[in-house]
């Protein structure tokens, strides 16, 4: 295990934490939700490093943006990546270092329910970030905005009219009537996710979904149709 003044004893205080978290009957009103986002260098956890992470809660459905996050990491060298999201090395010469930024994130988690559109990307370069200096990984509770999007469409909670085939965030932006402010930024694109989550969430509702572990049981159903848009974020 490296070790790292500043991480180390954050991660002892985000440990801590889950000793008494949410529980699957916690009402979905009672949970804090964290909408997340990072943008990265590539998809490949084991070469590619986190450029941006973007955060923002949800509770009682609705935005708080109170209670919200934004990091960004110093860069190594620019990637084809930089033509999305537009970060340059020379932009983060004053940024963090990955350790003090995963020290800010896992004080800003605590033990919030993660949330994200095609999340596991994210949740997957956190991991090998935390890897690289700890032994430990995250231990949040998640879901996927798509995932979820899927289930209760098949569900109807949109109405038996309802239909959508595009599952990126633009998509579920257009099928909701919200504009895509802010692009391909980690703050502009976790404020966009919390948005269609709280849309969702009002929609879990209306299909008898009240707590929390049905929240995330519905939300982990695998579908053939969403793993062949997962490809676009």
């Amino acid at each position: 295990m490296t070790d790292n003044e500043t991480l180390n004893p954050r991660l002892a205080v985000y440990r801590e934490q889950f000793r008494h978290s949410w529980l699957d009957t916690t009402p979905l009103d009672q949970v804090r939700f964290c909408v997340l986002d990072c943008e990265t260098t590539g998809l490949d956890p084991r070469r590619h490093r986190i450029v941006s992470i973007g955060a923002v809660g949800v509770i009682e459905g609705q935005i708080d943006l109170g209670d919200s996050l934004e990091v960004l990491l110093r860069v190594r060298f620019n990637t084809a990546a930089t033509l999305v999201h537009g970060i340059t090395r020379s932009e983060t010469r004053d940024a963090l270092d990955e350790p003090d930024a995963l020290a800010e994130l896992l004080d800003y988690l605590g033990d919030g329910v993660i949330v994200g559109h095609h999340i596991s990307h994210d949740l997957r370069m956190i991991d090998a970030a935390l890897a690289r200096h700890t032994e430990d990984q995250l231990r949040n509770r998640h879901l996927d905005t798509g995932e979820l999007m899927l289930n209760l469409l098949e569900a109807a909670a949109f109405g038996a009219e309802a239909e959508l085939t595009d599952y990126s965030l633009d998509g579920l932006c257009r099928f909701f009537g919200i504009l895509p402010h802010d692009r391909h930024t980690a703050p502009g694109d976790a404020f966009l996710t919390a948005g269609i989550l709280m849309r969702l969430l009002r929609a879990a509702k209306r299909s008898g979904c009240h707590c929390l572990g049905d929240l995330l049981k519905l939300a982990q159903r695998r579908s053939e149709g969403y793993e062949r848009s997962a490809v676009r974020r």
